[in-house]
């Protein structure tokens, strides 16, 4: 076990949807608040994708990124890591262009294609906040999310121009293979941040034997690396706390999980944060500073973005 942890707390994704609860943060303010209010809870680290104030629509718009971003970075030094994942239909150019504008320290880039299933959830519902939501989610039964390797060469280009350290997600095995070809021929540089997300209808399910492989079979395949954990739905914090135990980093969030506990919604993205910083505690860990946690991943520092 190490002695500090990261804690990245993924704000509001693209994944869950207005009716699925009423705390998920939709405005710019709403969202920069939340990442505000988990750096205070123990998050080094804030995952942004950015949503139509008016319907919560995942959106690529950068004016609506800029008040998130801007809002966050007056009030605190948390690493501000901004999606490349966009939502279900984006293009290549839509999903890379804030970190094009804002040249931010930490920006997700997504380590190969996967089914990315949503629909599952639909019969949950049978009346919606807002009318895109479940042709939103249907669409994703009939929906790849596309991350070739001509597209990964692009989203290369994009972060060494911009310095931005990638942070690697790994959905299934064969994208650990993705990212050591693609170290292999010079696109990217090591030391490398790899998140092994868990729990994705078309990716790898959370279980303490699925990240145990994941994390020898990288190391086969990679060497050395830094790794986070993120888990969507019920496993979330038993995953992060065997990531914990194995000398890893955690992801928690609305975006991932909307739950603290079993039947008890959380109330917001600090409380998750919190639950995890007493966890990591409790086993002898501490929750790392932001200045902790760019130390760790070698980031370029928070003078050195466009925001």
């Amino acid at each position: 076990m190490k002695d500090k942890v990261i804690i990245t707390a993924a704000i509001t994704g693209s994944i869950h949807t207005p009716t699925m609860s009423a705390h998920l943060p939709i405005t710019p303010q709403e969202i920069a608040d939340e990442a505000v209010l988990a750096y205070k809870a123990g998050a080094a680290v804030c995952h942004v994708h950015a949503r139509n104030p008016e319907n919560g629509m995942p959106s690529s718009d950068l004016n609506v990124f800029k008040e998130i971003v801007t809002s966050i970075k007056s009030r605190c030094n948390i690493v501000i890591c901004i999606t490349t994942g966009g939502g279900v239909g984006m293009t290549v150019e839509q999903r890379t262009e804030p970190v094009k504008f804002f040249k931010p320290e930490l920006a997700s880039f997504n380590a190969g294609s996967t089914n990315f299933n949503l629909f599952p959830v639909l019969p949950r519902y049978k009346e919606w906040r807002f009318e895109w939501e479940k042709g939103y989610l249907t669409m994703s039964e009939d929906w790849i999310f596309p991350n070739t390797f001509k597209s990964m060469k692009g989203f290369c280009a994009v972060f060494d121009e911009t310095r931005t350290k990638p942070e690697l997600e790994i959905y299934d095995a064969g994208m650990v293979n993705n990212i050591a070809f693609l170290i292999q021929v010079g696109y990217i540089k090591k030391p490398v941040y790899l998140q092994f997300v868990m729990g994705v209808l078309g990716g790898i399910t959370p279980s303490p034997e699925n990240l145990l492989f994941l994390v020898d079979y990288a190391r086969r395949q990679i060497g050395d690396f830094v790794f986070s954990v993120c888990v969507a739905g019920r496993a979330q914090f038993p995953t992060c706390t065997q990531s914990l135990l194995i000398g890893g980093n955690c992801r928690v969030g609305l975006e991932d999980n909307l739950y603290l506990e079993r039947g008890v919604m959380a109330k917001s993205n600090a409380e998750q944060v919190a639950k995890l910083a007493r966890i990591a505690k409790e086993l002898g860990v501490e929750p790392a500073t932001p200045d902790e946690a760019r130390t760790i991943l070698g980031l370029k520092g928070i003078d050195n973005v466009n925001y």
